[in-house]
């Protein structure tokens, strides 16, 4: 009896060792828990049911927790205080979220902030925290120098806008395609959106319609115009590229000054300055458009008579007055197409353009004859003159041939001279 009474104690205990021994199991496998019928267990193996079940419940909160903590779920509620297992959890959940206002801190560029607990997740965001204070000061530093640059740069167009305001040049930019005055220093009101001219263009700028419809494909071009009032301008246009637009711009200077002087300066070149009529270089050029392009003219070449007389006898200055007294005399039968300039000391031509050698002779005979009435001194006054006819095929002679055919008439004309008006004195 008692052995029988032995057997079924060994097999009581074995099967509440079974129970259990699967329910562990089923709780380490996370396997779908069939809970045990614990009042079917012996005393004691029902005590200890009844902990394994307390160890599964905390089992579960550390999964759910952990497993929210792993996936950055940190609003979710700790478990109880009593849950021991969780404690390095709730420790970990409590760091991380620390952590998270750090580094919306960071964020917001507080880089001061640190961690203080140990590991590599402290060293790289201590050294990412550094790092981008560094970086921050690095950007100020460049913003700093941008904006000291802008304002630099700024100050310089200010300057420049200035500049051309003040300046006498016209700075105009034309859209190519819709002839849009894109800028120009000297509108008044820097935001007009005229698209031709301001008023003082207008006023100023008789040609403007030229600058809008220009058209070249030249990189650049200097060209000049002359308004009928006698003020001209210099023109620079090239291509730009104007506010992402392509354009011309043209820089206008007002030259009218500069081409007086100009003038003066050339006109002085080509003037005689003892009588005021052109000189030898103005009559060479003359003589060279004449031949390059030949028509009907009559050429005229004079030699004033006596004139070494006069200054070896009278004085230099007797001998300019006989000069000048020469010159108006001649020069009251031209016209005003005709030209009369002095090649030498003593000797002068005309070219008398459209003039018939009949007619040119006829001058020179009346020019005369008011040459010698108009003198009033003791020495006679004459000239001699020899005439040439330079017709449209003469354009192959030189003009050294020309002049040495009107030079033989001259001396021909010299020689009656001396024999009419000069006999008994020696003349040259």
């Amino acid at each position: 009896m008692i052995e029988e009474t032995t057997a079924l104690g060994v097999e009581m205990e074995d099967r509440n060792c079974e129970v259990l021994a699967e329910y562990i199991h089923s709780i380490m496998q996370d396997e779908e828990i069939c809970q045990p019928d614990l009042n079917g267990l012996d005393g004691q193996y029902r005590k200890l049911g009844e902990e394994i079940q307390i160890l599964r419940k905390f089992l579960e909160e550390v999964r759910d927790y952990s497993a929210a903590l792993s996936n950055g779920r940190l609003s979710m509620d700790a478990p109880p205080y009593d849950n021991l297992l969780c404690a390095n959890l709730k420790e970990l959940d409590k760091n991380l979220k620390h952590l998270v206002w750090q580094a919306k801190q960071v964020v917001r560029g507080d880089y001061s902030q640190q961690i203080s607990y140990p590991g590599e997740l402290c060293e790289a965001f201590n050294t990412m925290t550094q790092r981008l204070k560094e970086r921050e000061e690095l950007l100020k530093r460049e913003v700093r120098e941008a904006q000291e640059r802008a304002e630099i740069v700024a100050g310089y167009n200010d300057l420049l806008m200035e500049l051309t305001r003040k300046r006498n040049e016209w700075i105009l930019v034309i859209d190519r395609e819709n002839k849009e005055t894109m800028y120009c220093n000297k509108r008044v009101e820097a935001e007009s959106t005229d698209i031709r001219f301001c008023q003082e263009c207008k006023k100023r700028l008789s040609f403007q319609k030229m600058l809008l419809d220009w058209h070249d494909e030249e990189d650049g071009k200097v060209w000049e115009i002359e308004e009928d009032g006698g003020k001209a301008f210099r023109i620079t246009t090239f291509p730009i590229v104007w506010k992402s637009r392509k354009a011309y711009a043209h820089i206008v200077l007002d030259i009218t000054i500069e081409k007086e002087k100009s003038r003066r300066l050339k006109a002085k070149a080509y003037r005689d300055q003892g009588t005021g009529i052109y000189n030898r270089l103005y009559f060479m050029e003359r003589m060279k458009r004449l031949l390059e392009e030949p028509q009907q003219t009559a050429l005229c070449y004079m030699d004033l008579d006596g004139l070494k007389y006069v200054n070896d006898n009278y004085g230099h200055l007797e001998g300019d007055e006989y000069i000048r007294s020469f010159v108006q005399a001649v020069k009251n039968q031209f016209r005003e197409q005709d030209m009369f300039a002095r090649i030498g000391g003593d000797e002068f031509c005309a070219i008398l353009p459209l003039c018939p050698v009949e007619i040119a002779h006829q001058k020179m005979k009346e020019g005369l004859e008011q040459f010698r009435e108009s003198h009033q001194k003791e020495y006679p006054a004459s000239f001699s003159y020899g005439i040439v006819e330079i017709k449209s095929g003469d354009g192959k002679k030189s003009m050294e041939r020309l002049l040495e055919e009107a030079d033989i008439a001259m001396y021909e004309c010299k020689r009656q001279n001396k024999l009419k008006y000069h006999q008994g004195r020696s003349r040259s």
